[in-house]
């Protein structure tokens, strides 16, 4: 099914191609200036720190929907081996097989792409088996760190989790914002919680899955007039599933990823930073959230830190 022409006229509002230059490759990272990120650090008055990370496990969040993203299978190859003869140091080393979006992580802006275009207009066919992505890939996004601010929209609704047919509005995050007591701004990285991880963290894997929570085909425009650095939520698809257009499969991943250039994340535990940000009536940090390098992919596991 074709993309709709009400996609295409979000698509021009919120394009950014040739906003930072032709050759740019990270998009609304260029937000993220180090005067941001000084102003960010003085965000930091308890030194709190809130891991917002999911273990990475071999019975992870992943199901088996999405083909291919495997959860994390770890073996050791090396037990209390003495290399250099007995007597001698011992080590113990393992290896691990994963999907690099399997757990916590940030899409890289080669992620997805739509009507033969990445972002910044490079073709699609850029991303190859062999290299994985030649432009825009994860490694690109050498350093993540800025000010975060917390959108709790399920709290601002009153609701512990936001029912799984919810698609989360602009007004949403305006709700969400006045609760925070804050302005999001420019170069700032947004995480918004639906509550939808306690599922997965109560043992339902294939609930939290679906049907879930997520971002509406209206939400770009929030982020775009904001000028927002990157997003993530507490999700498996970040977006609505299943969509909220029939058969409009993905529209806020092309949108934010394609025509905005604006990483997005999934699968963040949210629930000790909501709870950390309610009990200090604050909920601006510190957010230090920098991708794994793995040239030429589409993605990265993250391990992000959030410092109150």
């Amino acid at each position: 099914m074709p993309l709709p022409a009400e996609f295409h006229d979000i698509a021009k509002r919120v394009n950014n191609w040739g906003r930072w230059g032709a050759a740019d490759e990270i998009g609304t990272l260029n937000l993220i200036t180090d005067e941001i990120v000084r102003v960010a650090a003085g965000t930091v008055r308890s030194g709190r720190r809130i891991p917002l990370a999911l273990p990475l496990r071999q019975d992870g969040v992943q199901t088996g929907m999405i083909p291919g993203r495997v959860n994390p299978l770890r073996t050791m190859v090396a037990l209390n081996l003495e290399m250099f003869g007995p007597g001698t140091v011992a080590t113990n080393d393992d290896i691990v097989t994963m999907g690099l979006q399997a757990a916590t992580h940030w899409d890289g802006l080669a992620h997805v792409s739509h009507s033969g275009r990445i972002y910044n207009g490079r073709p699609a066919g850029t991303v190859t088996a062999h290299a994985g992505a030649a432009f825009s890939g994860i490694a690109t996004m050498t350093t993540l760190t800025s000010r975060g601010v917390l959108l709790d929209v399920a709290r601002a609704r009153d609701l512990d989790r936001l029912p799984g047919g919810h698609a989360v509005t602009p007004g949403d995050l305006d709700a969400a914002e006045e609760l925070a007591r804050t302005t999001v701004r420019a170069g700032d990285i947004v995480l918004i919680r639906t509550g939808q991880m306690q599922v997965y963290l109560a043992g339902d894997p294939q609930g939290y899955a679906f049907p879930s929570p997520g971002l509406s085909l209206r939400t770009p425009e929030w982020f775009h007039a904001r000028d927002v650095a990157a997003v993530a939520n507490d999700t498996l698809t970040f977006e609505i599933f299943p969509p909220e257009v029939e058969d409009l499969w993905l529209p806020v991943h092309a949108l934010d990823l394609v025509e905005m250039g604006m990483p997005q994340g999934q699968n963040w535990n949210l629930e000790a930073l909501s709870q950390a940000c309610a009990e200090a009536g604050r909920y601006e940090f510190l957010l230090d959230a920098t991708p794994e390098p793995f040239v030429g992919a589409a993605g990265s596991p993250v391990a992000p830190v959030a410092v109150l």
